[in-house]
């Protein structure tokens, strides 16, 4: 008998299918908790925050511009910088936080 045989003739037949779906089973509500739940949950807030903008309110680009809100429509916000104004993307505004008046006004 060689090697692989032996292997096969030890492995018990699967008579308990049971604990595989136990594994499996699990294994799907580790994923679902720890990297689903927590990721739908941060895209739930995200898009409550960008709902939520109004005139008036500072905020910063995923760039990193950090601007006050002149105009908002369906998929733009126009936003007063330093220098003038620029329109960017709504999905460009970062939902992780606040634009300080320094930084817009260009003060360090």
């Amino acid at each position: 008998m060689n090697f692989m045989t032996s292997l096969f003739l030890q492995a018990s037949p699967a008579a308990g299918g049971g604990s595989t779906l136990v594994f499996i089973v699990g294994t799907m509500m580790v994923f679902y908790f720890f990297i689903m739940r927590p990721q739908l949950k941060k895209q739930k807030e995200t898009r409550k925050f960008r709902e939520a903008i109004a005139k008036g309110d500072r905020v910063v680009t995923v760039g990193g511009i950090h601007g006050k809100v002149l105009d908002i429509n369906d998929k733009t916000v126009l936003l007063q910088i330093d220098k003038g104004s620029m329109r960017v993307d709504l999905a460009g505004v970062s939902a992780d936080g606040a634009a300080s008046e320094d930084a817009i006004n260009g003060k360090s």
